[in-house]
């Protein structure tokens, strides 16, 4: 039973009435409690629309701050004149016409199934143009586009397979390599440490163009390496265009110079050739032929001090070899999602490709930087050339065909940076993918002629051009980003399960093997690479026609996030005592201490900047060639 409820009505405080309800469904208590209830549902049903309503505002706000982003992005873009403007580009204009006809295709085919049209059988009264016009298609589509569409995927699938086992087998010769624990050795005692005469003379070079935010920390590097003084030169290669960046760099040589360290400044007036004109116009002084090996290391890189001990031996004895490679590795590798990425790839390049081409075939394509020349190979090969932009394969292709065999060494490590925005990343691996083309179409011939083994010439033509630099990028666009998505719309047309899912996630497993760290990643790295095939395609048929793209080079953005973590080591260069046999490296001074003394040295350039704004220092005051 309900409880006994009361209305109390005060009209006056001394007159006070009393009613006393002892059925809740009485008049009075039911119209009080309706008109309630009628009030707080009215105004939940108005909040709750509000907030419905509020929502499409906010929808298109957000749509509409995305869209202006990204049209700033793509006009900032397109403003800059030393970037490679990717949407003039045939391949990407396919895209845009490829993607708005899969929507419209997909538009007629829910229209279809909404209106449950049957296909099998054709009606005698007139159809609509909307509906003869889908029948006309799936008649053409059944016998023309499905044939071809068919016929490309299984040859697609055919060099997807092809690649597989390549792969496949390079992780067994990898594997081969760990269990038999083979490394290049070296002789014991190669060079009397008493007996500084015996070791020989060694060039270090380091080309740079407007690298402000890593150029300290590569010079330091090199200045550190222990290697008797009067046996090494470091050249400081700058091609930078910024006049006071230039000031900077000659600064920080004078620096170390005054510390003992023989080292040079070296700019150019005329920088044709980009990287490769600059090394090849080092190449050219007359103190070059004191010097038997020159190791190159670009500006982000810096070794530790015993790498020249641990690279230069392995000439010793061996006047065949011609080049010793070291392993990068990278500082930023966990900075972000794309540098995980990257260092997936990478590190399958060095611990399987490099390792096991360079036991087996004595023969991989220079990384450009962290190895050691003898610069004896580089005369009889040619010379630093300007034909492509990977100059450093280029290189290697020449010295392999005259002959020179190469060491990897995958336990010397050298630190560097890997590129951390998705641009500099792009542009990256277009010149990395355009360059190997151009270099294919040039040393065709003289791979051809070559009196090297038929063997060799076969890995050369089939395996290091065709398969990993055409085939690869070629089958991975046009399997995964056209066949795929159009099977979607060409029923007639299926693959396989196992093409699309098992050997895909396969052959990514097998890559993350080298950074087992990173199998987290293993679908982003599947999506990315997928990606990342436009791009790498897009280069590779430039570089193979010979497009203008593909003569870009742009310099790789480096942020010098290794600087941070070593300022204590460059601090040790105010302490540093120099003796006969090598570089003594101590601490003796706090970063802070560091940081003034830094400031110290920077303000002569304040000055000078300030000297160029007024007039006095002419923007187009600079030599030909100095040192």
């Amino acid at each position: 039973m309900a409880p006994n409820s009361v209305v109390v009505t005060i009209d006056k405080s001394t007159n006070i009435s009393l009613m006393e309800v002892n059925d809740p469904q009485t008049p009075v208590f039911l119209e009080k409690h309706k008109t309630s209830s009628t009030k707080q549902f009215s105004w939940r049903m108005l909040l709750k629309a509000q907030r419905v309503l509020m929502f499409f505002p906010w929808l298109a706000m957000g749509a509409s701050r995305t869209f202006f982003s990204v049209k700033k992005r793509i006009e900032r873009s397109d403003s800059r004149k030393d970037e490679v403007k990717y949407k003039e580009l045939i391949i990407y204009r396919f895209i845009r016409a490829f993607l708005a006809i899969s929507i419209v295709a997909l538009l007629v085919e829910l229209l279809v199934y909404f209106n449950n049209w049957d296909l099998n059988v054709i009606p005698n009264e007139f159809m609509g143009v909307l509906r003869l016009g889908f029948m006309s298609w799936v008649s053409f589509r059944g016998d023309y586009v499905a044939p071809f569409v068919t016929k490309l995927s299984e040859f697609c699938v055919l060099l997807f397979m092809i690649q597989s086992v390549d792969r496949f087998v390079l992780g067994i010769g990898c594997l081969w390599i760990k269990m038999k624990g083979i490394k290049p050795e070296i002789e014991d005692g190669v060079w009397d440490v008493e007996d500084l005469e015996s070791f020989p003379m060694v060039l270090v070079q380091i080309p740079m163009c407007n690298e402000r935010e890593v150029y300290q920390q590569s010079i330091a590097a090199a200045c550190q390496l222990d290697w008797p003084k009067d046996r090494i030169l470091i050249q400081v290669l700058d091609d930078s265009s910024d006049e006071l960046l230039q000031i900077l760099i000659r600064n920080e040589v004078n620096i170390w110079k005054e510390k003992g360290v023989n080292i040079i400044y070296r700019h150019r007036f005329v920088r044709t050739g980009y990287k490769a004109g600059n090394l090849h116009s080092a190449m050219c002084c007359d103190y070059v032929n004191d010097y038997e090996f020159v190791a190159i290391l670009d500006a982000d890189f810096q070794p530790n001090p015993d790498f020249l001990i641990q690279t230069v031996p392995h000439f010793k004895g061996k006047p065949d070899v011609g080049l010793v490679q070291a392993r990068w590795s990278f500082v930023n590798k966990d900075e972000n999602l794309l540098t995980r990425l990257q260092n997936i790839n990478l590190c399958f390049h060095f611990e399987v490709e490099q390792q096991v081409n360079g036991h087996f075939l004595n023969f991989f394509g220079f990384n450009g930087t962290a190895g050691v020349w003898r610069i004896k190979a580089l005369e009889e090969s040619g010379g630093w050339l300007e034909r492509t932009t990977v100059e450093d394969m280029d290189i290697a292709v020449r010295a392999h065909l005259n002959g020179w065999k190469f060491i990897y060494l995958n336990d010397v490590k050298v630190l560097c940076e890997l590129p951390e925005s998705y641009e500099a990343y792009k542009k990256q691996q277009h010149r990395w993918h355009s360059g190997p083309m151009q270099l294919f179409r040039l040393c065709l011939p003289a791979i051809l002629s070559s009196k090297i083994s038929k063997w060799k010439k076969a890995n050369l033509i089939f395996l290091f051009f065709l398969l990993r630099k055409l085939i690869l990028p070629f089958y991975s666009f046009t399997l995964f980003c056209v066949i795929l998505p159009l099977t979607m719309f060409i029923p007639e047309a299926n693959l396989p399960i196992w093409v699309i899912c098992y050997v895909p996630v396969t052959m990514s497993i097998l890559n993350i093997l080298p950074s087992p760290k990173s199998f987290p990643f293993l679908m982003p790295y599947l999506l990315f690479e997928n990606t990342m095939s436009v791009t790498k395609f897009n280069a590779m048929v430039s570089g193979l026609f010979q497009l203008g793209s593909a003569y870009e080079w742009v310099v790789t953005k480096k942020t010098g996030r290794s600087s941070e973590s070593d300022l204590l080591a460059f601090a040790e260069r105010e302490s540093k005592s120099f003796n006969e046999d090598k570089i003594q490296r101590r601490l003796s001074e706090s970063g802070l201490e560091m940081l003034g003394k830094l400031k110290e040295t920077e303000s002569p350039v304040v000055e000078i900047e300030k000297k160029k704004k007024t007039g006095f220092i002419g923007k187009n005051s600079r030599s030909l060639c100095y040192c």
